[in-house]
């Protein structure tokens, strides 16, 4: 799926793509797809942190990829701030961070292979430069799942 995602990257980027401002002076597509791509970022974020506040044993191996989801938030233009050590507030009960530590783990895992399957299929909607960089944090956020399920286990 990676591949093709590569592959539909590279043929959007071939795009002209559009201004920044759509002629009406409302926010273009691109600008859009840009803020919601750091607000996704950010809301993984406030899940890093709270699985951070609720399983200390793990802040060591999970903050150079909290560190990384910190980038992508300011690569999308949106600013990190320390998010508050509990589930996001848009997030639902459900969200809340398992007790089990194995369970976090994977819980954070399936955030990141959501939010990266979302952001791949975004790609044919944005032009050239959005849409590479899309396709390169959709591949780092399945890194990052890759990562949290093989240390989870």
């Amino acid at each position: 799926m990676l591949a093709s995602a590569a592959g539909a990257a590279l043929l959007v980027g071939c795009s002209d793509g559009e201004s920044e401002k759509s002629a009406g002076g409302s926010p273009s597509v691109t600008e859009k797809a840009r803020a919601r791509a750091a607000r996704d970022s950010v809301g993984l974020l406030g899940r890093y942190d709270a699985v951070i506040a609720a399983h200390p044993a793990v802040a060591e191996q999970l903050g150079a990829l909290r560190a990384e989801v910190g980038r992508h938030v300011e690569a999308f233009g949106g600013t990190v701030e320390r998010a508050a050590p509990t589930a996001p507030e848009s997030a639902s009960p459900s969200a809340a961070v398992p007790v089990n530590q194995k369970d976090a783990l994977a819980g954070l895992a399936a955030a990141e292979r959501a939010l990266a399957d979302r952001r791949i299929a975004a790609l044919p909607d944005v032009p050239g430069e959005l849409a590479r960089l899309l396709a390169s944090v959709a591949a780092a956020g399945a890194a990052h799942a890759y990562l949290l399920t093989e240390g989870a286990g």
